[in-house]
């Protein structure tokens, strides 16, 4: 006969080996979340029409390791590096799931961006040519593919005509795809006389990188892989 010691030491101990089975993996997945992969979501529509609203994106970070930093063209997730967020932007995940893993610290609650990289320490970015294309060291960029239709130009938060900036070292310039919806670079560069305005305030510190949008994974019908734009790989040094 089985002892009823016996008897109730089996239940406890698939409790115990649950727990356990359970904190291993919340502890590998913190692991991954902080050194390789962590999953996002979009707050805004400022990335349309590739990332919409409540997309669910990956984001690698090994490939800024090392002293390797972000590339023109990228897409990346940053923190905010001085009053960019609105309400739309710091606004929670939805969904239980995401609520869920928020509240343990594998999703992420607000309090980051995402915008595509346009310049690198040392370049100079400038809107716009006579077609209306932003151009980056004299080299305009063709970004019909991927950002939202314009009517004017490729610049319109910031204006079609006469501004320009270069990007200082350690930072960058940075544009949603959706640029009349996007409060990126462009839109917080300093106008003329405004005295109060800090002109580093337009750029996004290299430190504050969390890392490169590597894919779409939900909803799953739009998952996909992102890429870099071909267009980047032909602009001139600075």
């Amino acid at each position: 006969m089985t002892s009823d010691n016996t008897t109730r030491s089996g239940p406890v101990k698939v409790l115990l080996e649950t727990v356990v089975l359970v904190l291993i993996a919340v502890g590998l997945a913190v692991v991954v979340k902080t050194f390789f992969v962590q999953a996002f979501y979009i707050p805004s529509g400022s990335m349309e029409p590739g990332l919409k609203v409540n997309d669910r994106i990956l984001v690698e970070k090994p490939s800024y390791w090392f002293g390797g930093g972000p590339s023109r063209g990228d897409i990346v997730v940053f923190k905010d590096p001085g009053h960019w967020l609105t309400a739309a932007d710091d606004a929670p995940p939805t969904g239980g799931l995401s609520s869920v893993l928020a509240k343990i610290g594998l999703y992420p609650s607000g309090g980051h961006l995402v915008k595509r990289v346009i310049g690198v320490a040392g370049d100079t970015v400038s809107c716009c040519d006579h077609q209306g294309r932003i151009s980056v060291n004299g080299t305009p960029l063709d970004e019909t593919s991927y950002i939202a239709p314009q009517s004017a130009c490729d610049g319109p938060m910031a204006g079609c005509k006469g501004w320009s900036a270069t990007v200082p070292k350690g930072r960058l310039f940075v544009m949603g795809d959706n640029r009349s919806e996007s409060a990126d670079s462009s839109f917080h560069m300093c106008r003329t006389g405004d005295t109060s305005c800090d002109p580093k305030n337009a750029f996004v510190p290299v430190s504050d990188v969390v890392g490169k949008v590597v894919a779409l994974v939900w909803p799953a019908g739009h998952a996909k892989l992102i890429h870099r734009p071909a267009d980047f790989k032909h602009i001139a040094a600075p």
